[in-house]
């Protein structure tokens, strides 16, 4: 569905305007839901499939911020049923293009020459297109095969508003002390805005490819500097299929590949944060291939994070504990949560029965020879202890980097679960342990 450069909208009150009007469609839709079951009918699950149409439309033509929550919404399976969720899943690689027009203005002002010019060869035709810009293949002059990621017009100012809107309810929120997310938001925010610059992207493709060097089953393409600019940025294409493509229901995957594959999320996901503090904090499944050699393919570098030395070591001990349990860890588990940053204003023994129920609910996977994550219930079991806890909760504060963290890691677990892999994920955590002993 192609889109004229006007159809994306900029402005703060525009875009307010446009999710509003969804706020009320899919409140509409909850209500007859709520009326069906009053009736006496069977009442649907979760959002309907007309209602995610109407969502994954608004959101992939808004782009920006709006679409990253869209990406978010998609990759959850307790929220959705599968059919709502695949519709979602559309913006995970495959959001409404811009018309070739637009690709090719932007190219010109960035490069200082058209596509046609720039490159010996340049397809018009999107491959994939995402939350601030759209991938197409490409060919240089000295015979490289790339991908070239061209931001869409308009979409920083997008990105900012939706930041301005989204922080009327952070500010909201923060009026309440004992719930004051204005510092997490704040990281986050920092961290979306940082992903407009391409340059930053493709030294961040850099810096990650190294921090992969010790991983040979892990890989990330290299960036061509003389193509890339603050809105063009050109990479080494991968060819292979993506993570979506063997989430689709009815991929016929092995169980063996399930792991395999598993087993390389999860090396990307703690490998290179354990080894040098670098963690790749956006888990959609666009955001992998599989290559023909078998390597785990890593693609978009604008949210990868560097942690501070002094949140690594702390977590580093904390997977030690994870995978080896308390007497073999030897950690003071209140001690680190203080170290990282955590705000505790509950007695010692408190914190440390809530953070090893914590480890102990979170880290089961780590310590169960073998481990099937289609059939994981770590999020409900998360969920009933912050039931059960909730008080406590609120008064261990975690640091500010850690929600970028958490979303990592959570997302991991999440195409874990939507892989259906099964196998023996205890390996995979020993095989890691090194890595965390700093």
């Amino acid at each position: 569905m192609a889109q004229d450069d006007d159809s994306l909208p900029s402005g703060r009150f525009a875009r307010f305007r446009k999710l509003a009007g969804l706020t009320a469609s899919l409140s509409a839709d909850a209500l007859a839901r709520g009326v069906k079951k009053l009736s006496g009918g069977e009442p649907d699950k979760g959002l309907s499939q007309a209602s995610a149409e109407k969502l994954a439309a608004t959101l992939g033509e808004m782009k920006g911020a709006a679409m990253k929550l869209g990406q978010a919404l998609s990759m959850d399976p307790e929220a959705f049923p599968p059919e709502a969720r695949a519709v979602l899943a559309r913006l995970q690689n495959a959001a409404p293009p811009m018309p070739w027009s637009a690709v090719r203005e932007v190219v010109e002002e960035e490069l200082g020459e058209p596509p046609e010019s720039a490159f010996a060869n340049f397809e018009q035709a999107p491959l994939a297109a995402a939350s601030l810009g759209q991938v197409h293949r490409a060919t240089t002059h000295d015979g490289r095969d790339v991908v070239v990621k061209v931001q869409y017009p308009k979409v920083a100012d997008a990105l900012r508003s939706d930041l301005d809107n989204l922080g009327l309810l952070v500010k909201a929120l923060g009026a309440n002390q004992k719930l004051d997310v204005r510092k997490y938001y704040d990281e986050v925010k920092r961290e979306l805005v940082y992903e407009l610059d391409y340059r930053r992207e493709a030294r961040l493709a850099r810096a990650y490819a190294e921090a992969l060097r010790p991983f040979p089953d892990l890989a990330a393409p290299a960036p061509v500097d003389a193509l890339t600019a603050g809105r063009v940025l050109t990479l080494e294409r991968f060819e292979g299929p993506t993570l979506k493509e063997l989430l689709k229901p009815g991929a016929e995957v092995d169980e063996a590949t399930r792991y395999r594959v598993g087993r390389q999320l999860l090396r990307n996901t703690f490998g290179p944060f354990l080894n040098s503090g670098c963690m790749h904090v956006d888990p959609h499944p666009g955001n992998f291939l599989v290559l023909p050699d078998g390597r785990l393919g890593v693609l978009d570098f604008g949210s990868i994070k560097q942690f501070s030395p002094v949140f690594v070591e702390v977590n580093r001990a904390m997977f030690r504990l994870g995978v080896l349990g308390r007497e073999a860890a030897g950690v003071d588990v209140v001690d680190l949560s203080r170290k990282s940053g955590f705000d505790i204003t509950v007695p010692d023994d408190e914190c440390a029965s809530l953070v090893h129920a914590i480890v102990d609910t979170g880290c089961r996977p780590m310590r169960a020879p073998d481990w099937d994550y289609a059939e994981d219930d770590t999020q409900k079991r998360m969920e009933r202890l912050f039931k059960d806890r909730f008080a406590t909760f609120l008064r261990v504060r975690p640091p500010e980097e850690a929600p970028l963290f958490f979303r990592a890691a959570g997302g991991l677990v999440q195409n874990l679960k939507l892989l259906r892999a099964r196998g023996p994920f205890r390996e995979a955590f020993l095989e890691l342990l090194p890595h965390a002993q700093g």
